[in-house]
């Protein structure tokens, strides 16, 4: 399919929307940037001592921003480096292992891949040449096969096979629990039950006590859902009762107070699922409940009009036979 081909599906979404997994594709762009303008449109924060986040773009992916639309960034430790989120495309991953030669000439021992969607998975390519360990849910891989290929095709419909990057499987697997010791700080993995996705990998750096999240937190940006409402709101309870007091968002601003952010997600999960049950206790078709649904919502989140209606269709879809 062609990056221009876009096709309706009966739910008023574009196929594109209801097949890529969260990462909306509707907004296309013609023109590339230059790679000294792409480099200079970004920057890192250190957002703790040795953790450098660079903020992603609140936008849908394409040809101009290279899918640089999640928060990424690293974490140095005296033994090596831990990539957060390597980015959205083989580009994006390469300006990430740019800014990381800047800062130290450790060497890059585990690069995070926190789930399924191109967003955070596609820059994992730049930094195959320094063979690290690829850290992922054990569902990831399972994740992988079903969509990885056509994700890759999708992004060479808009950037071209030379800044994609390969599909990137993870080589150390969590199924519940695990560390990473960097020398001096270690890193906490758990494995969370369906939610966003159904691989999704949320990490605790013990040096600054800071929660990394993915995108079990978004902020300001709407939340995309592809994998379970229910589960979404009980791994949020989860999340609740580690204690964290900071996190680092996969999308939003790169460290906020945990509580209120979760509060807020919440808030938003919770009136997708109440709306939705309702609709479907009123018999209100689904093409109907994905104009009225979470509404309310409307002026907390932006581009709430591009994924709003599809989270109401996955909703709808789960809650329909409860």
């Amino acid at each position: 399919m062609a990056a221009s081909s876009v096709h309706p599906t009966r739910n008023g979404l574009t196929r594109r929307q209801s097949l890529f997994g969260g990462l909306c594709l509707c907004c296309l762009g013609t023109a590339g940037l230059s790679p000294r303008a792409y480099a200079e449109s970004f920057t890192m924060d250190e957002v703790g001592p040795g953790i450098f986040i660079r903020k992603g773009l609140i936008a849908d992916a394409d040809a101009q921003n290279l899918d640089a639309i999640a928060n990424i960034g690293f974490i140095v430790g005296k033994n090596g480096v831990l990539v957060t989120e390597s980015g959205g495309s083989l580009a994006d991953g390469q300006w990430l292992r740019g800014e990381i030669a800047k800062r130290t000439d450790k060497p890059i021992t585990h690069v995070v891949l926190t789930h399924v969607h191109p967003d955070h998975a596609f820059g994992a390519g730049a930094f195959t040449v320094d063979k690290p360990v690829f850290v992922g849910h054990a569902k990831l891989k399972e994740a992988l096969d079903a969509r990885g290929e056509f994700y890759r095709k999708r992004l060479i419909d808009l950037f071209g096979e030379e800044k994609t990057g390969p599909v990137v499987y993870p080589t150390m697997a969590v199924a519940d629990t695990a560390e990473i010791d960097l020398g001096d700080r270690t890193l906490a993995f758990t494995a969370h039950g369906p939610a966003h996705t159904t691989s999704d990998l949320s990490m605790r750096d013990s040096m600054s006590g800071l929660f990394f999240p993915a995108d079990l937190l978004f902020v300001e940006r709407i939340p995309s859902l592809d994998g379970s409402l229910k589960g979404w709101l009980k791994e949020l309870e989860r999340i609740k009762a580690t204690g964290a007091a900071q996190a680092v968002p996969g999308h939003g601003p790169v460290r906020v107070e945990l509580a209120p952010a979760v509060a807020d997600l919440t808030a938003y999960l919770t009136a997708l699922r109440d709306e939705t049950k309702a609709a479907i206790a009123k018999d209100v078709p689904i093409d109907k409940a994905v104009g009225s649904v979470a509404q309310g919502q409307r002026d907390k989140w932006k581009l709430f009009e591009h994924y709003n209606r599809r989270n109401v269709t996955v909703a709808y879809q789960e809650l329909e036979w409860d």
